[in-house]
């Protein structure tokens, strides 16, 4: 347990929970640093990652009492969407798990995941011009390229909000169960994805998110993949009748 994170690792993944009580789990200067912290850690060591919130929220924004406080050169540090890009890039597949609010950094902290699943309380949003700024840590070109640029600019510009059966509808999360099944389905999820051969896994990400996408980026990436032992393994059992 941090200041602002409940940390569980396994061998596998490594669990987060966003915990300010009182606080909706807002997203403060010592929750970024924690969340540096538990990429490092993931960076050295890779593994799944599943984010959550405490107490029915996953996020209700940034802290708006430090942002009230920053300027222009604390802006030119990106520090938000230093560390939402650091999740994005992380080695192995990250997982969103939502309960209640998802706003403002709290929604763009759920767009930097690969995937996303919900409540049905869950509701994403991203008010910030009405505070004078703009979601400036991702949300402007994330949320374009999972929804589509019409919906993206009702929610950015015409403050929409997409609550869960919108947002599973649009594509923004893959499924939304019962809020006291959220934690058991979302690892079930990251069961499925962990009986996948973690080397196979790190690569496709790679090469998904690469930009552009280019037909040598698939070979070289499948030409590492070939000569991996547990490429063979894998075939060798598959071939022998074995299922994983």
């Amino acid at each position: 347990m941090t200041d602002t994170l409940q940390i569980e690792e396994l061998d596998d993944r490594v669990v987060v929970t966003l915990r300010r009580p009182g606080s909706h789990n807002a997203i403060n200067a010592a929750m970024v640093r924690e969340l540096h912290d538990v990429c490092g850690m993931l960076e050295e060591r890779p593994r799944l990652l599943l984010l959550t919130g405490d107490g029915g929220t996953f996020a209700a924004g940034a802290d708006i009492a430090e942002l009230r406080e920053r300027g222009r050169e604390q802006a030119l540090q990106g520090i938000n969407s230093r560390l939402f890009d650091r999740i994005a890039r992380l080695p192995l597949p990250t997982l969103a798990a939502v309960d209640g609010w998802a706003l403002g950094g709290g929604a763009e902290l759920a767009y930097a995941c690969d995937l996303r699943i919900a409540s049905p309380t869950a509701v994403f949003g991203n008010p910030e011009p009405g505070l004078g700024i703009l979601a400036a840590a991702g949300a402007c070109w994330r949320l374009r390229d999972l929804v589509g640029a019409s919906v993206a600019k009702q929610v950015l510009l015409a403050g929409r909000r997409l609550d869960a059966e919108d947002a599973c509808r649009l594509g923004l999360v893959a499924e939304v169960v019962p809020a006291g099944d959220l934690l058991k389905r979302a690892h079930a999820l990251l069961d499925r994805m962990a009986r996948s051969g973690p080397l196979a896994l790190r690569l496709t990400k790679l090469v998904a998110d690469a930009p552009g996408g280019h037909p040598v980026t698939d070979d070289l990436a499948q030409a590492i993949l070939f000569e991996s032992d547990d490429k063979r393994s894998r075939m060798d059992a598959f071939l022998a009748g074995e299922r994983r």
